[in-house]
């Protein structure tokens, strides 16, 4: 006990000691602590003023990447082919009828016609030409003998002339002479004229012998391509006349997707490009641009384009709807959250980045492609630091504390 009370009292002694002989000094190392704990308070002051006056965000830094710029459209498909097939005489129709949906060969018969008396009429027509050839040398004897005439009166013409001139004949001879020769040139002529109205006959003989052919071929209505019926050939009895349907015939192998591209892109499309296209029903397909139209539709300023794709086994059908991508040259591009997009105050769509010194910008963009992953922009920098999420609380020149996350997040 009695050391415990010492060591109190020396305690004591030394605290005196400071508090009487050293005050001023213990009063300044005092100030000095007071003036570090004020600085101390003032730089946490300081950094609570930064911390408050920084938005926080979340920024994802993107990369862009090379992808296809494709040009999409919504189409329907077209059948390749399709012709409604006509009869071109009257006369009824004496087959079977084929039901829609069969398939038929080019040359297949569709409908045939009762021949009626076109069978003699076209005996009859044959029958003339052969009259009208048998005329030909008839004709051709009679322009030789004219031929023949005119050599014997050019004969007697000479004769008759050398007579008259040295005084052996008279001149009432040469004068007959000379009518005999103008005479046989007329015959001459005549002759020529009988042979051409003979070769003429023979031609408009050979007209008729054709047009009978030609009214009896169509007696017989054929498939002009391969393909399908798409409506039950004419009824066995029906009466036919010039312009009555037969038939309608459809090509659905290949068939075409046709689409309407906008005036803004239709410099991005060649013929001959590689294109797919998803069909309602899911069905994927490839073709290539077979037609670009070179002249716009006035009412909505597209262009007509035609995709010709394979159809082998005939699934898709003629009408069905489509989405078509057309191949065009790769552009690099980000691929951001559709949130991420905002509008400025000039209703500009863009996005929000997070600049140097952590300073808000706005940059405006270009839409390339919307998918379910995300949308595909242009018009940024290589590498950019996109706000995904509070760039709507924020403007440009607003400093920001950004937190970033991964770009497959």
């Amino acid at each position: 006990m009695r050391l415990i009370s010492l060591i109190n009292a020396v305690l004591v002694t030394v605290a005196l000691y400071f508090l009487v002989f050293q005050r001023d000094e213990l009063f300044a190392f005092a100030g000095r602590g007071e003036d570090q704990s004020a600085s101390a308070e003032d730089s946490v002051e300081q950094g609570s003023v930064v911390a408050e006056n920084a938005v926080g965000v979340v920024a994802l830094r993107s990369t862009a990447r090379e992808i296809g710029s494709a040009v999409l459209l919504r189409g329907q498909t077209k059948a390749n082919r399709q012709v409604e097939v006509l009869a071109e005489t009257t006369s009824t129709v004496v087959s079977e009828p084929m039901r829609k949906g069969a398939f038929v060969e080019a040359g297949d018969l569709l409908c045939e016609l009762d021949p009626g008396t076109r069978p003699a009429g076209l005996a009859e027509a044959m029958a003339g030409k052969l009259e009208a050839e048998s005329r030909i040398p008839e004709a051709e004897a009679r322009l030789e003998e004219a031929h023949a005439l005119v050599a014997e009166a050019e004969i007697n013409l000479k004769a008759a002339s050398r007579l008259s001139e040295s005084g052996f004949g008279s001149e009432t001879r040469r004068i007959s002479s000379e009518a005999a020769m103008s005479s046989a040139d007329a015959g001459v002529k005549s002759a020529e004229a009988g042979l051409e109205a003979t070769q003429a006959g023979i031609e408009a003989a050979v007209a008729e012998v054709a047009a009978a052919r030609r009214e009896m071929d169509r007696l017989t209505i054929e498939a002009p391509f391969k393909g399908l019926l798409e409506s039950d050939t004419a009824e066995l009895g029906s009466l036919m006349q010039p312009g009555s349907l037969c038939a309608t015939v459809i090509q659905l192998d290949p068939i075409k997707l046709v689409g309407f591209v906008p005036e803004t892109e239709v410099n991005r499309i060649i013929v001959g490009s590689l294109a797919s296209a998803k069909l309602v029903t899911g069905l994927q397909v490839e073709g290539r641009v077979t037609f670009l139209s070179r002249s716009a539709d006035e009412t909505t300023r597209t262009f007509e384009v035609e995709v010709t794709v394979p159809n082998p086994e005939l699934l898709i059908r003629d009408g069905q709807t489509a989405e078509i991508q057309i191949a065009a040259e790769g552009v690099k591009a980000h691929l951001l959250p559709q949130s991420a997009l905002t509008l400025n105050n000039d209703g500009q769509l863009g996005v929000r980045t997070v600049g140097a010194g952590n300073i808000v910008d706005f940059m405006p963009i270009e839409l390339l492609r919307d998918t379910s992953e995300g949308v595909w922009i242009g018009g940024l920098p290589e590498t950019t630091d996109v706000i995904v999420v509070g760039q709507e609380f924020v403007t440009s020149g607003v400093a920001v504390a950004p937190t970033y996350m991964e770009e497959s997040q």
